[in-house]
């Protein structure tokens, strides 16, 4: 009664003069306030939570927001409540963020182990984001994660937004919460990348020794990289120098390379060898020993240009070289290396004036950047 008397004191009330039967009385509202005050039941707080986001950009559509935290209790759930504020415990949205439709849940969630009979509340703010199911009777527990798919971002960068997570045992979405949890996130500008790399070709010109395999015919004298020797040519067995040509290039549109000469191999006399039959655009099978003729052939055979194959399909093909350029080999992109095998051919008659003959060959390497 003691206690009685001092909590009536506490709360200001007169107590002079109170007999037996009103402290009793005033005992006994107590005692049955103490029974018909509900017992309020808290929600628990979930651990380790975080949130990331499929992209973090202002402004950006279509983003997924993946929640995951621990300690879910395993209380039965018929709503996933989520909002995003300025503040922890605001309801004010983030400038620019978009909830009100679009959004969806996740399959890469964990949470529901069904999400048959979800659906989003019908009365959310924007802002807001719930999903319902009066019959649900998934109950979470440990660690699950909760991803919703089809946000728009705020439109400020670098400013601190906060998601409240909450479940409840109704989908009225307020009595009989579950589980909880408040997780800060940032929206950031993206950060511009930017390099530059620099145009790059490298080609060069290689010997090929004798007695090599040089385009379905073999060397008979071995070249530099400077230089097709053929040495003396008899009108029994035609000569046959090769040289190698590699390449490299990082441009996008590859490269061709290209062949020609300044003139018919000349003795300074006025003696020359003639042409090949063939031309880059048709070339035909080398003339047989006895017959006067220079020409070139190459081992592409994906030529940028004509018929591809011209040069190898059927066995090997020769053309008469020209003072013009003419394609021996191409590439359509960048490639870190590449050799090719162009062979020449010299074949002289009995009738071939004596001399020494010459003539220079050039080699081009034309990039397309």
């Amino acid at each position: 009664m003691q206690r009685v008397l001092r909590a009536a004191q506490a709360l200001g009330l007169p107590v002079q003069g109170f007999s037996g039967r009103w402290l009793r009385t005033i005992f006994s509202l107590f005692v049955l306030s103490g029974l018909l005050v509900p017992d309020i039941t808290r929600a628990a707080t979930l651990t380790v939570a975080s949130v990331s986001l499929s992209d973090s950009r202002p402004s950006q559509t279509g983003v997924t927001y993946a929640a995951a935290a621990s300690s879910y209790s395993g209380s039965t759930i018929k709503c996933v409540k989520e909002v995003f504020a300025t503040t922890p415990a605001g309801t004010t949205k983030p400038t620019g963020m978009a909830t009100a439709s679009g959004i969806t849940i996740a399959g890469s969630q964990t949470l529901l182990a069904s999400t048959v009979g979800w659906t989003r509340g019908g009365s959310d703010p924007d802002g807001t984001v719930t999903f319902i199911n009066s019959g649900s009777s998934e109950a979470p527990s440990g660690t699950k994660t909760w991803d919703l798919a089809g946000f728009t971002n705020s439109s400020l960068a670098d400013t601190t937004y906060w998601l409240r997570i909450s479940t409840y045992g109704n989908a009225d979405c307020v009595t009989s919460p579950v589980d909880n949890t408040t997780i800060g996130f940032i929206i950031t500008s993206g950060s511009q990348l930017s390099l530059t790399v620099d145009q790059s070709l490298s080609f060069t010109v290689n010997s090929v020794g004798s007695a090599a395999i040089c385009d379905g015919t073999t060397t008979t004298q071995a070249s530099t990289a400077t230089t097709l020797p053929f040495g003396t040519v008899t009108s029994a067995v035609n000569g046959v120098v090769c040289q190698d040509l590699s390449a490299a290039t990082n441009s996008t549109g590859g490269y061709t390379i290209s062949l020609r000469y300044t003139g018919k191999p000349a003795n300074g006399v006025g003696g020359f060898i003639a042409d090949q039959t063939g031309s880059n655009a048709s070339p035909t099978p080398f003339s047989a020993a006895g017959t006067e003729a220079y020409g070139y052939t190459t081992d592409d055979a994906t030529l940028g240009t004509g018929t591809a194959s011209r040069f190898t399909n059927g066995g090997q093909k020769w053309a008469a070289a020209t003072t013009v350029n003419s394609e021996v080999a191409f590439e359509p992109s960048g490639v870190t290396a590449q050799t090719y095998r162009i062979g020449h051919q010299v074949g002289v008659s009995s009738i071939t004036a004596a001399g020494n003959y010459s003539t220079t060959i050039i080699y081009t390497c034309t990039p397309v950047y």
